[in-house]
């Protein structure tokens, strides 16, 4: 039995799902809120939405097996003197013990309900969700924010702020049973990854990067885990310039390639995203050449220097600048592009370099990191390959830690050699 097919038969039935991710929200609900509202000295939080046009964060907040927003769906999130919070649902339908049920359709209209509890409750701060940076934080939509302005008027609507970081907040915090699980769901793919790029899978000479990456999406399919985009296959090989953004010359797989993927999954509602290498011996090889080695060892080692840099408290420019620094003393030519990890693949958070955007990123880039946060660890170097008459390749890497207690770790450790096929 394979590791893949070991970890195949721990995935919970959907039921349990359900049941855990709903634990897990009663837990997010009564501590996650109140530190942010706290932190953030907002007195009245809300999350405007409707049915088929939701807000980002709110199918976060709703309890399985909820699937969407009905009608219009108001949530208020009200901060007491105490610090505690009470949780409010102004729609028709409620959620059970998560949202207290703060409407009766059959004797006041919707918008003045809310209303009247923003009278009674006599917020200074009222956030509300708009952003300039952040999609996660601009969930309100032009028209519920136009009924919002004529149901309160200036007087109320001089006290709104902007939600942004109360939603980043929101999402990009974990809590401690979500960091003991999470690594669980970085092994399958790990495992996954090794199965893909194995004899099991690959032929050389018969089967395609198209192959592998099919392969990958349908075993996901088959698991009940769902993939969150495309996952890739692509070849380097002597002569053959790097695909790196560019389009592959070619996708059978032959004895001398070096291969990549990426791929990445929901489960239990948290996101995995991991990029890892093979290497196809030829039929006199028993290992990748010693310059392909030494190139994942620069990108180990940019790995090591960028996780070293994700300080709290620093922003996401500033991780990417000191390291950038720290690569260039070590002759490492390198891209960092990393981003925060959790309810979404490319989650809430700090910014930490785009591709195209290595002197910093704007707004997102500008926004710190904090505890108990998890990001994809992504990122490439370039270097010239002796046993490859010198060809310059890219080792692209992508692999998930977490920030807590203060420092950077690995959720599921890392790859530190190549898997070799044939």
């Amino acid at each position: 039995m394979t590791r893949l097919e070991s970890l195949r038969r721990k995935i919970l039935p959907l039921r349990e799902q359900l049941r855990v991710r709903n634990q897990w929200l009663q837990e997010r609900l009564d501590t996650v809120i109140p530190h942010l509202m706290g932190r953030e000295q907002i007195d009245l939080w809300l999350i405007i939405c409707r049915e088929y046009n939701e807000d980002p964060i709110v199918m976060t907040m709703l309890p399985a097996p909820a699937m969407s927003a009905r009608r219009t769906t108001i949530l208020a999130f009200c901060r007491n003197a105490d610090g505690s919070v009470d949780r409010l649902t102004i729609d028709r339908y409620g959620h059970g013990s998560y949202f207290l049920k703060a409407w009766d359709p059959d004797r006041e209209d919707q918008w003045d309900c809310l209303a009247r509890i923003i009278q009674e409750r006599n917020p200074q701060q009222i956030a509300v969700n708009t952003s300039a940076y952040f999609a996660f934080g601009d969930g309100i939509t032009h028209t519920h924010y136009q009924k919002l302005s004529e149901t309160l008027g200036d007087e109320w609507m001089s006290r709104v702020v902007s939600g942004e970081r109360l939603s980043i907040g929101w999402l990009e915090t974990r809590i401690l049973p979500e960091i003991v699980a999470y690594p669980a769901l970085i092994e399958i793919g790990h495992a996954l990854i090794e199965e893909a790029f194995s004899n099991h899978v690959i032929h050389p000479g018969i089967t395609t990067t198209n192959d592998v990456a099919w392969w990958m999406r349908q075993t996901m399919h088959e698991m009940g885990l769902e993939a969150w985009f495309q996952p890739d296959c692509q070849i380097q090989a002597p002569g053959q310039s790097s695909s790196f953004l560019g389009e592959p010359q070619r996708n059978l797989i032959m004895p001398g390639d070096l291969l990549w993927c990426d791929v990445g999954f929901y489960y239990l509602g948290l996101a995995t995203d991991q990029q890892e290498l093979a290497y196809v011996l030829r039929p006199d090889e028993q290992d990748a050449p010693e310059g392909l080695k030494a190139a994942l060892a620069d990108g180990n080692q940019l790995q090591d220097i960028l996780m070293q840099e994700m300080l709290i408290g620093r922003t996401g420019n500033e991780v990417l600048q000191a390291a950038l620094s720290r690569a260039k003393d070590a002759d490492i030519t390198g891209m960092i592009y990393t981003h925060p990890l959790g309810n979404h693949g490319h989650a809430a958070g700090p910014t930490i370099g785009l591709w195209d955007q290595q002197n910093g990123v704007p707004g997102n880039g500008d926004y710190p990191l904090f505890q108990d946060t998890a990001y994809s660890i992504e990122l490439n170097i370039r270097k010239k390959v002796p046993e490859w008459d010198n060809q310059e390749i890219h080792i692209m890497l992508e692999q998930d830690a977490i920030l807590t207690g203060g420092s950077m770790r690995w959720l599921d450790n890392r790859q530190t050699s190549f898997h070799l096929i044939g």
